[in-house]
């Protein structure tokens, strides 16, 4: 199991990462800014915001499941092949 930490900043990067066969990903630096501005209800805040980019990011690729959401979802090219 893959999971991804690094350069996840939206919920565009989470959707891509699971669509590379990431199984979880960590996102820090979006807590540690709302911390930084907010406190508790900052990071709270911070992750309302990467749910949404992600749902939204979901529906604009047609899935409501991020268990469907595979490799297809990205244009060829958009990624390194490995």
């Amino acid at each position: 199991e893959v999971w991804m930490d690094g350069g996840i900043r939206s919920g565009q990067d989470v959707l891509k990462a699971w669509a590379l066969g990431a199984r979880g990903t960590l996102i820090g630096r979006a807590m540690a800014y709302g911390l930084g501005a907010m406190g508790e209800a900052g990071v709270t805040r911070a992750l309302q915001i990467i749910h949404k980019e992600l749902d939204v990011t979901m529906a604009f690729c047609g899935h409501t499941d991020i268990r469907n959401v595979d490799r297809s979802i990205l244009l060829p090219g958009s990624y390194p092949l490995a």
